[in-house]
């Protein structure tokens, strides 16, 4: 795989950062939405030397579907030969639905 891909993110990606900093601001602690949406973006960024670092998503058990496990977060993304497509950001509990 080579290094140094684009990563992009699916529109159900940036809903569900939307819908995080939403969350914690009607909590009243809009600054730790902004600090966690930060480390989900550094998290993000390391896919670009290490592309296969994640781990592969165990609800599918294939290779090019992985996820960063970052609590209380689960980064979900696909990698394929020219970029990785974070596809959703999840609390770490959640379960993916099999299709």
């Amino acid at each position: 795989m080579p290094r140094n891909q684009q990563i992009t993110f699916a529109a159900s990606a940036v809903k569900d950062l939307e819908e995080i900093l939403e969350w914690y601001a009607e909590q009243q602690v809009p600054d730790v939405g902004e600090r966690l949406l930060g480390e989900v973006v550094s998290q993000v960024e390391r896919l670009t030397d290490y592309p296969e670092s994640g781990r592969i998503v165990p609800e599918f058990g294939v290779a090019h579907l992985r996820e960063i496990v970052y609590p209380p977060f689960r980064i979900i993304y696909r990698l394929d030969d020219i970029r990785i497509r974070i596809v959703r950001v999840w609390r770490s509990e959640r379960l993916l639905k099999m299709p």
